[in-house]
């Protein structure tokens, strides 16, 4: 793994909180292939084992259940602390508002205080939520926001923007040596079919020939990175030594009406698309500013939405048809 240009070596010993989620297990799976030793830690609560069964045997990787709201202790040395811990779906914060707060303040408090302890360099998953209903457009990280903070969707936002401030001031007071990377949507393998989002909504309901439930008239935009493509600017941000925020995602947009009949198209589906309320603040536009990316780590998204698409759906394809949930293409009529 080249981190930031050759700015830094690989790092030795990763801790990485929520490393079973969507996001984790491939920073997981990452880390340990550029030969890092990978502490995965994770409560479950939304994220599964099953994200890192096919890491387990590896013995450069170690699982632990562990709630960082509680405590986050690792003996021995620590060279980089990625703190990925967090519901991240609409469907989990609203269902668990007070723990996403607390993760995103306390979890955060103590994932900061390991990379004291150790030495290390510490990064906080943040997100393009703390744009909130962008007045700006696209979003450079100079953006402050527009956020409601007593809304639904207040309890994700806040929490993020909160651990943000609280990450600048271990920096500035401190001395910790902590990063801010904000987070488009992401898309790809090991998205949970119900989570919520919606990509994986919209390929669940296409895969089984359901209405695809589209929010409002979907000319709402959003900007949307294939997995590998953020994990790749991820650790290239975790190699530096720049502070963020910097944004990672993908600066092509689309509006979500196009993404769904993409998804009908590439799953071959007979859907139809039906309209449904649109959720309360759901942003009107999204789209990354990613100049900072590209002039600091030389990074830009490289897998076409095409692409990305054809290998998210296959494997969603695979999942529901190992569950039982559809039948093996070749019965396919």
């Amino acid at each position: 793994m080249k981190l930031s240009n050759g700015h830094r070596r690989t790092p030795r010993r990763v801790v990485v909180t929520g490393g079973a989620g969507f996001l984790g297990s491939h920073l997981c799976q990452a880390l340990l292939e550029a030969g890092s030793e990978v502490l995965c830690m994770d409560n479950f609560i939304t994220g599964t084992p099953v994200n890192v069964l096919h890491l387990q045997e590896h013995p450069r990787f170690r699982l632990i259940r562990c709630d960082v709201t509680d405590f986050v202790h690792v003996p021995g040395e620590v060279d980089l602390v990625l703190h990925f811990a967090s519901p991240a779906s609409p469907i989990d914060y609203l269902k668990l508002p007070i723990h996403t707060l607390k993760v995103g303040a306390i979890g955060t408090w103590h994932a900061l205080g390991l990379a004291k302890d150790k030495g290390a360099r510490f990064v906080l998953a943040s997100t393009s939520e703390v744009y909130g209903d962008p007045q700006v457009h696209p979003q450079p990280e100079s953006y402050w926001g527009h956020v409601n903070p007593i809304g639904p969707r207040g309890v994700y936002d806040e929490g993020k923007r909160y651990g943000e401030a609280l990450t600048t001031a271990y920096r500035c007071s401190e001395d910790v040596d902590t990063g801010i990377v904000r987070i488009f949507n992401t898309y790809g393998p090991r998205m949970r079919p119900h989570d919520g989002r919606a990509i994986p909504t919209f390929i669940r309901q296409a895969l089984g020939d359901e209405p695809i439930t589209l929010a409002g008239d979907g000319l709402q935009t959003r900007s949307v990175c294939y997995v590998d493509d953020l994990i790749a600017g991820i650790l290239a941000f975790a190699g530096s030594a720049h502070p963020g925020p910097v944004n990672i995602g993908n600066p092509d947009e689309m509006t979500v009406r196009r993404i769904a009949e993409d998804i009908v198209a590439a799953s071959g589906s007979r859907s139809e698309i039906i309209s449904i309320d649109r959720p309360v603040d759901d942003p009107q536009v999204r789209r990354p500013d990613t100049a900072l990316a590209e002039e600091l780590l030389g990074w830009r998204p490289l897998v076409p939405w095409e692409k990305g698409l054809e290998r998210t759906v296959a494997w969603f394809r695979d999942e529901a048809t190992a569950a039982g949930e559809l039948p093996p293409e070749s019965l396919v009529g």
